[in-house]
């Protein structure tokens, strides 16, 4: 047992001897390499100058921009711009040039409605089917109430001979509602009229026209312009003594009505 042990110990001992050299050899190694750093630092400006030298750059074309850009700004205004007057001096006054009359301007002198020169003639319609005609028709017969005219309204909707009127004159199929004729002449729809006395022209062509009684009305039909047919009692339908049938009433319009003979 004691010679197993020595022998052990001698097998062991060259072993741990080698470790030793070894671990003692790294150490030194690595102790002269830091005495050697301390002793002769690298130099700062081997690691720092390469990026000192990249701000430099950078700045340098920042520096250039910005002179490009001072240049634009600051260069001198060329002949297009010195014509321009300065925020100091005084601008010119615009020149404020007559306009054509509109009144002259929308009567159309080819179209005219014969036998009506001496009145104001509107086609239009008291029916509620459009809302944007009936108010046109309805703010038409306003502008001419408000100036005290008796005015011929042509209800379309009341009598269907007045649309076949409209459209012979116009030569056209589709007509649009409100029309205006004065003096015979065509004058336009409720875009026209409304421009008119919103610029005053209207009122200069119906100087001419005599004014009515504020709030006078007709006593037969109520400026509504139609009555019942007398003949008829609008039923639209007469008895013949002759054939002893029912005939068609040819007085009245195809709602039994006729033109009042008060307006």
């Amino acid at each position: 047992m004691a010679e197993s042990g020595k022998n052990k110990s001698k097998s062991s001992s060259p072993s741990s001897g080698f470790l030793n050299r070894s671990f003692t050899m790294h150490a030194s190694m690595a102790e002269s390499k830091v005495h050697l750093f301390f002793k002769n630092p690298p130099p700062l400006s081997h690691n720092r100058a390469a990026p000192l030298s990249k701000f430099h750059n950078s700045m340098d074309s920042v520096k250039g921009k910005v002179k490009k850009l001072r240049s634009l700004f600051e260069s001198k205004p060329s002949s297009s711009s010195s014509t321009l007057p300065s925020p100091k001096e005084s601008c010119p006054k615009p020149v404020l040039r007559p306009t054509k009359s509109i009144g002259s301007g929308f009567i159309n002198p080819t179209i005219r409605l014969p036998g009506t020169e001496d009145r104001i003639v509107v086609y239009l319609t008291s029916l509620r089917g459009i809302r944007r005609t009936f108010e046109d028709c309805y703010a038409v017969k306003m502008i001419f109430r408000g100036f005290r005219l008796w005015v011929d309204e042509r209800d379309i909707s009341m009598d269907a001979a007045y649309k076949k009127e409209l459209q012979n004159i116009l030569k056209v199929k589709n007509v649009t509602l409100p029309q205006v004729f004065i003096k015979g002449k065509y004058i336009g729809g409720a875009d026209v009229i409304k421009s008119m006395f919103e610029m005053g022209e209207l009122a200069k062509i119906l100087d001419d026209f005599p004014r009515r009684q504020p709030g006078f009305a007709c006593n037969a039909c109520g400026d509504v312009r139609f009555v019942p047919c007398g003949n008829c009692s609008g039923s639209r339908k007469v008895f013949d003594d002759d054939e002893g049938s029912l005939k068609r009433c040819f007085e009245c319009n195809e709602n039994g009505l006729i033109r009042c003979p008060g307006c």
